[in-house]
């Protein structure tokens, strides 16, 4: 499985966090891990409030609320 750095800088480098890649580093955060890996997390967490990384699930969520708005002006 991967390690939470290896998911992180994956998605600090292509700029996007897959909603896979998110579920899985909510299972590993939720067990132990090492100070690389916290590190590496916050450094994600970084990118994404700065807006380098894009999250999937939040695209997701823009898209359903923009649906509704739609459908509900109709």
């Amino acid at each position: 499985m991967a390690e939470i750095r290896d998911l992180a800088l994956q998605a600090i480098k292509t700029g996007y966090l897959t909603l896979e890649a998110e579920e899985k580093l909510r299972y590993l955060m939720s067990h132990h891990y090492g100070q690389e890996d916290f590190l590496a997390f916050m450094r994600l967490q970084e990118a994404a409030m700065q807006g380098r990384v894009r999250q999937e699930s939040r695209e997701r969520l823009k898209r359903k609320h923009l649906s509704v708005a739609i459908a509900s002006r109709t």
